[in-house]
């Protein structure tokens, strides 16, 4: 059976132990962040109510808000907590957060969007 090379094995060693330090700062920030963001969209996604019904009453009227509001308020928590499920069983791989505002607080007159892009932080 054939060797392989020693400069093709220190190379490997080399290059592997150059990208350790910097994974090693910016997974478990990254991990522990979305690790966060799922607990929070879990605990708070039922604030989505009372911002939707805010947000569509100011576009379409109260009227319009306190009726259609509420039933797109609930299918925004629903969204919102599913994710928050789904960042917190899924943690180990850290991705940017599906929900835009990432937390319901950051803009809370921002109307909730989702995006189907997973990707890396």
């Amino acid at each position: 059976m054939k060797r392989p090379p020693m400069f093709a094995i220190a190379l490997s060693i080399l290059l592997i132990s150059i990208s350790q330090p910097v994974l090693a700062d910016s997974y478990p920030v990254n991990a522990l962040g979305k690790l966060t963001n799922g607990i929070t969209n879990v605990a708070f996604g039922v604030i989505e109510i009372p911002k939707t019904i805010f947000i569509t009453s100011q576009s379409q009227g109260p009227a319009y808000g306190s009726t259609a509001g509420i039933l797109m308020g609930m299918m925004q928590m629903v969204s919102r907590t599913l994710n928050g499920v789904f960042d917190v069983a899924t943690f180990i791989v850290p991705t940017k957060p599906l929900v835009t505002p990432a937390y319901i607080w950051n803009d809370f007159c921002q109307e909730t969007s989702y995006s189907s892009d997973l990707q890396l932080r």
